[in-house]
């Protein structure tokens, strides 16, 4: 559950002191309902997005090796708490927060707010439908997830 919060958060954190630390209302406007491809410190990889009700849908592999995991996490996991955002998982015991700062116009870095070392960065994909089919022929929203993982900005 730990491995799910952290990549949920991973779509919302901090960055390098060059860059534009985001307020909450920033951060919604430059995230929500966009596709992003993020990359975390440890490894963890994956795409998803975050909308405006805060529920998270996304793949994941954590470590970078391993299955890609397709995961989506309820409305209010994501959300404004004051001026900050913060994620909200059952099970766990405490509400992390996190920093997003602006690194280009496409791109982001959140960390948990404190711990600035443990941090994703996250690209800006085009947005696409959240199921496409996949080479055998089946809908598949693995199959969206994985193309956002490699391809380029904007394609």
């Amino acid at each position: 559950m730990l491995r799910i919060m952290f990549a949920a958060a991973a779509l919302l954190a901090v960055g390098p002191s060059m860059a534009e630390q985001l307020n909450v209302e920033a951060a919604r406007q430059f995230v929500v309902g966009k596709l992003f491809a993020f990359n975390c410190f440890e490894g963890t990889r994956g795409a998803g997005r975050i909308y405006t009700d805060g529920s998270v849908a996304g793949t994941v592999q954590f470590g970078g090796s391993g299955p890609l995991r397709y995961v989506t996490l309820p409305a209010g996991t994501v959300r404004a708490q004051g001026e900050s955002v913060c994620a909200s998982v059952s099970g766990l015991p405490m509400q992390p927060c996190f920093n997003v700062d602006k690194t280009d116009p496409a791109s982001f870095r959140g960390s948990i707010s404190g711990l600035r070392f443990a941090y994703c960065d996250f690209t800006r994909r085009a947005n696409k439908p959240l199921a496409v089919r996949a080479a055998d022929g089946t809908r598949s929203p693995l199959a969206i997830h994985a193309a956002a993982m490699t391809q380029a900005p904007g394609d």
